[in-house]
């Protein structure tokens, strides 16, 4: 045959024209709305279970490589089975052909005996019954035998003459023959017969050399071939599906499982989630209403110490003065044991007054609601040089003026105490009260140079005030949210530290 659509079936070149115009029609409707569609989809898909999402994924992924290998196996398979056939039917004509086309190596036309010889031969033998058609063709494409006679002595080129010519068997199927194929001349013949058929190009080749001397084709009913095929076809197809939907089903199951246990996981963990959302919810009411009351309880204890105070000036206070006054009255008399025992009086009488004054203002806090906490500071320092007589190291860096009044008494109160323990216990040397804020972070800190605090003998007169006042100021600092931090160590000094997040 002169062209090469003898390659494979011209039915499957019509279904390929077929789908072609039909996908092309498919792209020209759906152009205009495909992007809404695909949107739309797309958020449909959202809305399937997991285990739905994958199934559809899986059936396209698995669909699409069990087609294809589907349609290898399907058409391995029957290319296998034609060309079997056709090595055999090559074989069979070869034997039934040779001994005609001996005289070829001398002539360039076969003898009308012969020629009437193989026609008996496709008429009266049981050839009949599945070869239709035989040809003869010469190396240069003549040929010199046919069924059709019309054909004989005229030339054709055909690509499978030139492979058959190299010594290999050429084969295709024809589903059925089309004119509408090709308008080849020399097959029209067999074109008109509208049966399946499939052709064979097998070389004929010279006794005892083997060269190829001309090249027979004959065509042949393919009907018993196709049932084969098909039933083969069945069978690859039935195995391909049932395996694509085994593994279909597993892996639903599968996924599906799992799918499952994520949404009771899900499910459990929402729970946990919400229930400690509700628990952070209580613990940050309970610690608002703690550090309420923590504020609360150190505005009380300001105002209980500042009454305390006011109570000692305005009682005791008063009737030391008191006695001190008469006592100076009784001194203008003349009885000289008596004198004695009054200066031991007004002299214990005086030491009182100025213990109570002392007490008194310690407890008394400067109104820090008008003063900022760097001017707390700087009047908490200058009182105690007042009272102590010693000189205190201020190192102030730039600190907020927003202060909360809270946080303004409890480092007022923090400082007061650490700075009273610097004089009772290190005598005042080297007393040092600074402050520094960066990034959010108030640190106030005070500082001796005196033996430092030893834990290991809390008992030592004049310890215990010490210790009770470390509580204390560790008390004070954490209930605000505040860090305590005291180190000391013998001969080493004492540096007390209290930071807050502001």
């Amino acid at each position: 045959m002169s062209t090469e659509t003898k390659d494979q079936p011209i039915d499957e070149t019509l279904v390929i024209e077929s789908d072609s115009t039909l996908v092309e029609s498919d792209v020209g409707q759906t152009s205009g709305a495909g992007l809404s569609e695909t949107l739309g989809n797309r958020g449909k898909l959202r809305h399937l279970s997991r285990s739905t999402q994958f199934i559809l994924c899986a059936a396209l992924i698995l669909g699409l490589t069990m087609t294809f290998v589907g349609n290898l196996v399907s058409q391995s398979i029957e290319d296998a089975t034609v060309q079997a056939a056709a090595e055999t039917g090559a074989r069979y004509m070869e034997n039934f052909l040779e001994p005609f086309v001996q005289g070829l190596t001398t002539s360039r036309t076969l003898p009308d005996e012969t020629i009437q010889a193989i026609d008996k031969l496709l008429s009266e033998t049981s050839l009949s019954t599945h070869v239709i058609s035989v040809k003869v063709w010469l190396p240069d494409g003549t040929i010199i035998y046919s069924t059709n006679k019309s054909l004989i002595q005229r030339s054709f080129p055909t690509i499978e003459l030139e492979q058959a010519l190299t010594g290999r068997t050429v084969t295709a199927l024809d589903d059925e023959i089309d004119d509408a194929a090709g308008g080849n001349i020399e097959d029209a013949f067999e074109r008109s017969l509208s049966s399946p058929l499939y052709e064979i190009y097998a070389p004929l080749r010279e006794a005892g050399t083997g060269r190829i001397i001309a090249i027979g084709e004959f065509y042949e009913t393919a009907e018993a071939l196709h049932r084969e095929i098909n039933k083969v076809r069945v069978k690859v197809w039935t195995i391909v599906g049932a395996a694509t939907l085994s593994m279909l089903l597993l892996l639903f199951f599968i996924v599906r499982r799992g799918d499952k246990i994520i949404k009771e996981q899900e499910t459990a963990l929402r729970s946990r989630m919400q229930e400690q959302a509700r628990l952070h919810s209580n613990n940050a009411t309970l610690q608002r209403k703690v550090d309420a009351a923590n504020r609360e309880y150190a505005r009380i204890n300001e105002l209980t110490l500042r009454r305390i105070g006011a109570d000692l000036h305005d009682g005791p206070a008063q009737l030391l003065s008191l006695i001190l006054l008469r006592l100076e009255e009784l001194e203008d008399s003349d009885n000289g044991s008596s004198r004695e025992v009054l200066d031991m009086i007004r002299r214990a009488g005086q030491d009182a007054l100025n213990e109570v004054r002392e007490i008194s203002l310690g407890l008394a806090l400067p109104e820090v609601n008008d003063l900022t906490l760097h001017e707390a500071l700087v009047l908490l320092a200058a009182r105690h040089e007042e009272r102590t007589e010693t000189r205190v190291d201020l190192e102030l860096d730039a600190l907020p003026g927003d202060v909360p009044v809270s946080h303004k008494i409890c480092i007022y109160r923090f400082a007061q105490e650490a700075l009273s323990n610097a004089y009772i216990h290190a005598g005042g040397k080297g007393q040092k009260l600074s402050a520094s804020y960066r990034e959010g972070l108030l640190e106030v800190q005070v500082e001796d140079a005196g033996e430092g605090i030893s834990t290991e003998k809390p008992n030592v007169p004049g310890r215990g005030r010490t210790h009770l006042g470390l509580v204390g100021m560790r008390y004070r600092v954490e209930s605000l949210g505040g860090s305590f931090n005291i180190e000391s160590a013998p001969h080493a000094g004492t540096r007390a530290r209290a930071q807050f997040r502001i």
